[in-house]
């Protein structure tokens, strides 16, 4: 049996067009998942876009002055939808969930959603770092266009961690290696050792503050990480597709639960429970 899939996006996440409750749920059940968490984004932090850069049609209404603002989770749609999902295939465990994207910079709007929404799985991320020029912010990766690789990913990772230091109302930390995504071509290709201490210093925070890493299958996930996060007094993991649409869930699950085997983490006796290095 392939382990839960604890990261998944469906129509109520506004960067998710393909998402569907409904047919994630039913593809789910397919592929013999014990249970799926939807962990709809909330994106807190407006980006700054360069003048050049190519957008979805859909996001338009977004847009204003070159600054994308994503919308606010529809809370209500979202419960509504959850609840008919979870009458429609009771054979499946359906966690409420939300991803938070630079929560400790949003303290009082993060709070607030998560007192109001009472989600079964909360996760943390950096999606934004500082624009290139003129204030404001943008995606991460945005800033490959005009900083160093190595630069990119070093204040990703410090911004990681100092969000596991300023903002404790979460679980999972979601995608340690966000960046990765879109790494450059035709340059010197991504190392994790390149980055490993700075990966040990969040892994070292995450550990500390009793926190979940998530091995997200989007990129799969270095194999040297899990094994530091091992090694550094991790003590729970989760898998995660990242899914923005029903056909991408659970996908590369297969690949991922080898990797975490060969870190000495396996499943506990609940199949809806994280994986540790031992029984909890």
């Amino acid at each position: 049996m392939l382990p839960p899939d604890s990261h998944v996006h469906s129509e109520w996440s506004w960067d998710a067009p393909g998402g569907s409750m409904d047919g994630t749920c039913r593809r789910a059940l397919e592929l013999g998942l014990p249970s799926v968490a939807f962990t709809e984004h909330v994106d807190l932090t407006p980006w700054t876009l360069s003048p050049d850069e190519q957008l979805p049609e859909e996001w338009d209404a977004l847009l204003s002055g070159g600054v994308l603002t994503p919308p606010p989770l529809d809370l209500d749609g979202y419960r509504e939808c959850l609840a008919r999902c979870r009458e429609r295939y009771p054979d499946l465990r359906i966690l409420s969930g939300v991803e938070l994207s630079e929560p400790h910079w949003h303290r009082a709007r993060a709070t607030g959603l998560l007192a109001a929404g009472d989600f079964e799985r909360v996760l943390a991320s950096v999606h934004s770092a500082p624009a290139a020029a003129g204030g404001g912010f943008a995606e991460v990766t945005d800033r490959y266009a005009d900083q160093p690789p190595v630069e990119v990913v070093r204040a990703y990772l410090a911004e990681t961690a100092a969000l596991i230091e300023k903002f404790d109302s979460f679980e999972v930390l979601a995608h340690i290696d966000y960046p990765v995504r879109h790494w450059p071509t035709g340059g010197q290709p991504y190392d994790p050792y390149d980055f490993e201490e700075e990966h040990r210093h969040v892994l070292r925070r995450l550990a500390a503050a009793g926190k979940v890493l998530e091995v997200n299958t989007r990129v799969p996930l270095h194999a040297e990480v899990v094994g530091w996060w091992r090694e550094e007094g991790g003590r729970a993991i989760t898998f995660a597709s990242d899914a923005h649409d029903p056909g991408a869930l659970a996908r590369g699950f297969r690949d991922a639960v080898h990797l975490a085997e060969a870190a000495g983490f396996r499943p506990g006796r609940d199949p809806h429970g994280f994986w540790s290095p031992g029984l909890w």
